[in-house]
C-alpha cells in the first residue's frame, strides 16, 4: 500500500501547478507516493499540459467546476495511500515536507489530522492554524478587537494571533492547503461536505473528525510556501461573499439556527461599522483594494438576509 496520495485541484493554473508538482518530485524521496490531480474545468490548456509533461499523474477531468469540495473528494475516491494529503496548486512542499510529515503521523497514532508549517513567497510566517469560530470571537472581529489586542489569548482566540506558531500544538482546524489526513479518518468520519462550494468546508470537516476523539496536530518541523490565491490578493467580491455564506452555513450546521441568526446579526453590525465610520478608510485609500472592499461590506450587508 502506498504511503501518502497527495491530491491537488487545479482551475486554470497551469504554471502554479507546475511548481507545486516540480517541489513533490524534487523533495519527496523517504514515502511511496502517487498523485492525483483534478481539474476543475480548466480553460488554460491545464488538463492536456498535464498528460504531456507529467503522464504519471492520475487526471481526473471534470467537465464543471466541482469545487473545493467536491474535487477533492473524487480524489479520495480513488486514492490508495494510507494518507491523503490535500495539497493546494499554489502550495509548494519545502525539502522533505511529505517525508516527515508522513513520518509525523506514524509517531502519533492518535492524530486524525496534521499540518505544517506555511510561509509566504516572501519567507514570512503564514499563520495556518484556528480555533473554531464562536459567537463570541466574531463578535471581536466585527469589533476589530482581535486587530486591536491581537496578542490577546482571548480576543486573538480565533486566529491564534497571540502563538508563534513555533511548536508542535494541538488545535482545532487547519488551513486547507495542506492537510493530511489518516485514511481511517477519510472511511470512518466521511469526506468534504460538499454544501460549501468554496470556504469554511476544511472548518467542517476538521470539526466533524475532532467530534470522533481524533486529535489535530500543527508541527513547524517542516514548512510548505503558500501563495494563498497566487499573485493577486485583489478582492473578489463573489468571493468575499461565498467566504461569510460558507461561515453562517458552518454555524447553522454545527450551533443551530438561532446561531446562525446571531452571526448574521453580527456580520451586519460590522458590516455597519465599516460602511459608515469605515468609509475614509476605505473610500480615500489610493489602494483600489480597499476600495472594492468597501463595496464588498456594502453587498455583504445587503446579502446577509438570504445566507
Amino acid at each position: 500500500m502506498l504511503d501518502v496520495s497527495i491530491i491537488i485541484v487545479n482551475w486554470n493554473g497551469k504554471d502554479l501547478m507546475r511548481r507545486c508538482l516540480d517541489a513533490v518530485i524534487a523533495t519527496t524521496r523517504r514515502v511511496s507516493y502517487e498523485v492525483i490531480v483534478v481539474d476543475n474545468a480548466s480553460t488554460d490548456g491545464s488538463q492536456d499540459f498535464l498528460k504531456q509533461t507529467y503522464p504519471d499523474v492520475r487526471l481526473i477531468e471534470n467537465t464543471d467546476n466541482a469545487g473545493f469540495a467536491g474535487a477533492n473528494n473524487q480524489g479520495m475516491a480513488i486514492s490508495e495511500g494510507r494518507y491523503v494529503l490535500l495539497l493546494n496548486s499554489d502550495a509548494f512542499v519545502g525539502e522533505g515536507t511529505i517525508d516527515t510529515m508522513v513520518q509525523f503521523m506514524d509517531e502519533h497514532p492518535d492524530a486524525g489530522m496534521s499540518a505544517c508549517k506555511l510561509l509566504y513567497d516572501d519567507g514570512r510566517l503564514q499563520p495556518s492554524a484556528y480555533a473554531f469560530p464562536s459567537l463570541l470571537t466574531e463578535l471581536y472581529t466585527a469589533l476589530q478587537l482581535d486587530k486591536v489586542f491581537a496578542r490577546s489569548r482571548e480576543f486573538g482566540k480565533y486566529l491564534m494571533t497571540w502563538w508563534d506558531f513555533d511548536e508542535v500544538r494541538e488545535v482545532d482546524t487547519v488551513m486547507g492547503a495542506f492537510m493530511l489526513v489518516r485514511r481511517e479518518v477519510v472511511d470512518q468520519v466521511g469526506v468534504m461536505d460538499t454544501s460549501y462550494f468554496m470556504y469554511s468546508e476544511e472548518f467542517d470537516w476538521c470539526y466533524r473528525i475532532k467530534q470522533q476523539g481524533w486529535t489535530i496536530l500543527y508541527n513547524p518541523a517542516v514548512q510548505t510556501v503558500h501563495l494563498w490565491g497566487g499573485s493577486s490578493q485583489r478582492v473578489r467580491v463573489e468571493m468575499f461573499l461565498q467566504l461569510y455564506r460558507s461561515k453562517v452555513t458552518f454555524f447553522r450546521k454545527h450551533y443551530g439556527v438561532v446561531s446562525a441568526n446571531l452571526l448574521k446579526l453580527i456580520l451586519g453590525i460590522g458590516c455597519l461599522l465599516r460602511i459608515g465610520p469605515g468609509m475614509i478608510y476605505y473610500r480615500r485609500s489610493s489602494d483600489p483594494n480597499k476600495r472594492e472592499k468597501h463595496r464588498a461590506f456594502q453587498q455583504l450587508l445587503q446579502a446577509l438576509p438570504a445566507f
